[in-house]
């Protein structure tokens, strides 16, 4: 580091975020690479550090010997005014080299509300931010995450999007690229062309969208005929043999999550109608509990972290939980070790769970019932009653919890006030079942703390085609819910910002004329959405007027169920047909077992994986 960085250094809040040369990054002589990668994490550096898929891909492009891929965060407000001062473009945390010399820079996009930081960091990486302005002698920008699933907003910025896991999928892309460069046959427009023939990456301008009169989409037309109309996402099959770290990067500073994140398995069996990540990443793949334990005693003995976190979905689902805590705890209690299951469901907390798992022992619990009433549950087929609730609480309760926390959603379809009073009526029977517990711990009051998200509807799901709540009905329902647990005791009532969830939504179903409403706001200034200090509602909509774009044709309109929807050129593997079914079902208040009891038919068993519920057939 020379020393003017020293000095700048010296000047931000964080330094620890920009230094790099942590233990455990990967460095590479960059005279041999054939092709660098430089991957972005459009948030702050405690934020991506914690993030696993972003390990997992950096230390997958990384076995490619010819491939050097490094880091790159978003500088905070601090960071980024020395950085503009000094003239110091957006560089790599390993080579510190400007982002601009490399042959990629790739995105992961986990929020609607990064997309103007990604905006933003291609401003101070000196390059074009529209994708029609970047030539030849620019690196190709690419995407992927969840966000990549409705990619039409920010299409224009991008020359591709890598649908879905991105493990087979990313060193493929470096390999066409390496071996076209040195065929001597590489222009962008060739390479992206030869790219759109791989499955799993979409090339957003090989694509033509016509719009009818009224706004909605037309068409999207292929421009050439050996690129496929939809394009459909990659799975990894066999979770046991695919790519995990044997080692981590190490940070100064501490982040998010300090610990070691075990992938358990991938998917979800259980169908809530309001969650996208339930199903784009189906079918469920499980690892094995032997190989699960060999990875997180790889992990610790590299690391030294003293707790593991058991990653999934809903850890409770994974078929051989016990064997796996069994294996685990043969172990980690003597190395003090905690073990941490983030992702329980109500119907599967038991006493037994409780005893085993320390993190479970110590700290308050959280479930998250999601609606107040059984009606509201079974339309998004939660599939969990109140008595699953107040099970688990007087387990909780006998163990001597007296911290509770439930989280819910307003705005959810076919929501009424009576069920916005079913979430404080059920909050005060949570606290009611405390005192009604011979066991409970005495001499000190419970705590049940509500949390109220408001919903937005994603692509790829049953309310996929259901307009958000207008901001003013969030908002009456907010207030509601305040007047009815005013004066309750020993419940606190928490909620989500209304105006960030509807800018959320807009992006969350939006088309590609939604370019034009992010330039507009990142002209204004906007960046880190995400932040309750940098969100602008009121510059938002200003950005919006500007781009002469309604809002509510997107957060809040009801799309049409023949209508093309933006997505509509992404196939996740789970058909229109099903999520149709489900969306009549949750009008009727019926609900879907899950996958192990029935196969609903949802289609994504034709992509098969090792261990799955959908076994292809």
């Amino acid at each position: 580091m020379d020393k003017s960085m020293r000095s700048i250094l010296k000047r931000v809040l964080k330094p620890g975020r920009y230094t790099g040369g942590e233990y455990g990054q990967i460095l590479k002589n960059k005279a041999d690479m054939a092709c660098r990668v430089a991957f972005c994490f459009p948030d702050t550096y405690e934020i991506g550090m914690s993030n696993l898929g972003v390990r997992l891909l950096y230390g997958v492009l990384n076995r490619e010997p010819d491939v050097w891929c490094e880091r790159v965060y978003a500088p905070w407000d601090d960071m980024e005014a020395q950085m503009r001062e000094h003239g110091i473009p957006l560089f790599a945390h390993e080579s510190r080299d400007p982002i601009a010399d490399f042959d990629m820079v790739a995105f992961t996009l986990q929020y609607e509300l990064c997309y103007t930081n990604v905006l933003n960091m291609l401003e101070l990486a000196g390059l074009p931010l529209l994708a029609s302005e970047r030539n030849d002698s620019h690196p190709i920008v690419v995407g992927g995450g969840p966000c990549a699933y409705n990619a039409e907003p920010i299409a224009d910025f991008f020359d591709v999007f890598s649908i879905g896991e991105g493990e087979e999928a990313l060193p493929e892309m470096t390999r066409l690229y390496i071996r076209m460069k040195a065929e001597g046959r590489y222009t962008k427009a060739d390479f992206l062309h030869e790219l759109a023939k791989i499955p799993g990456f979409y090339v957003p301008s090989l694509y033509e969208v016509s719009y009818h009169e009224d706004g909605t989409i037309a068409s999207y037309t292929p421009k050439y005929d050996d690129i496929p109309v939809k394009i459909v996402k990659r799975i990894i099959k066999d979770m046991n043999t695919s790519y995990f770290p044997d080692k981590l990067i190490m940070p100064y500073i501490e982040t998010v999550h300090d610990r070691i994140m075990l992938e358990v398995y991938r998917g979800c069996i259980r169908g809530c109608r309001f969650c996208q990540a339930g199903i784009i990443f189906r079918p469920v793949r499980e690892k094995t509990p032997e190989v699960l334990d060999a990875q997180a005693k790889c992990l610790y003995e590299s690391t030294g972290y003293d707790e593991i976190s058991l990653s999934s979905l809903s850890i409770s689902d994974y078929s051989e939980l016990p064997e796996l805590t069994d294996r685990l705890l043969s172990w980690t209690n003597d190395a003090k070790i905690n073990l941490s299951l983030p992702s329980l469901r109500i119907d599967s907390f038991t006493k037994e769970l409780m005893d085993k798992i320390s993190t479970v022992r110590t700290g308050g619990i959280t479930f998250a019932p999601e609606a107040g009433t059984q009606r509201l549950r079974d339309a998004i087929n939660k599939n969990v009653c109140e008595e699953d609730l107040m099970r688990a609480c007087r387990t909780a309760f006998e163990a001597g919890k007296t911290s509770v926390k439930l989280y819910f959603m307003n705005g959810l379809p076919t929501e009424t006030m009576a069920d916005i009073e079913g979430i404080a009526d059920l909050a005060g029977k949570v606290n009611e079942e405390f005192y009604r517990n011979p066991n409970r711990m005495k001499g000190k009051a419970p705590t049940v703390t509500i949390s109220v998200a408001c919903f937005v509807p994603k692509p790829f799901t049953a309310f996929q085609w259901y307009g958000q709540d207008s901001l003013e009905d969030l908002k009456r329902k907010q207030d509601h819910l305040l007047a009815c647990v005013k004066g309750k005791k020993h419940i606190r009532y928490n909620w989500h910002d209304a105006e960030v969830s509807r800018i959320e939504a807009v992006f969350a179903r939006g088309d590609r004329k939604l370019s034009r409403a992010l330039i507009e706001a990142h002209r204004l200034g906007q960046k880190f959405d995400g932040w309750d200090e940098h969100f602008s509602y009121t510059t938002w909509l200003q950005a919006f007027a500007n781009a002469n774009l309604d809002p509510a044709f997107y957060a809040n309109r009801h799309f049409g169920l023949d209508e093309v929807l933006p997505w509509d050129i992404i196939d996740c593997g789970v058909t229109k047909d099903f999520f149709l079914r489900e969306r009549d079902k949750a009008y009727h208040a019926q609900t879907t077992p899950n996958c192990r009891e029935h196969c609903s038919g949802c289609g994504a068993n034709k992509l098969g994986g090792e261990r799955s519920c959908c076994p292809q057939r």
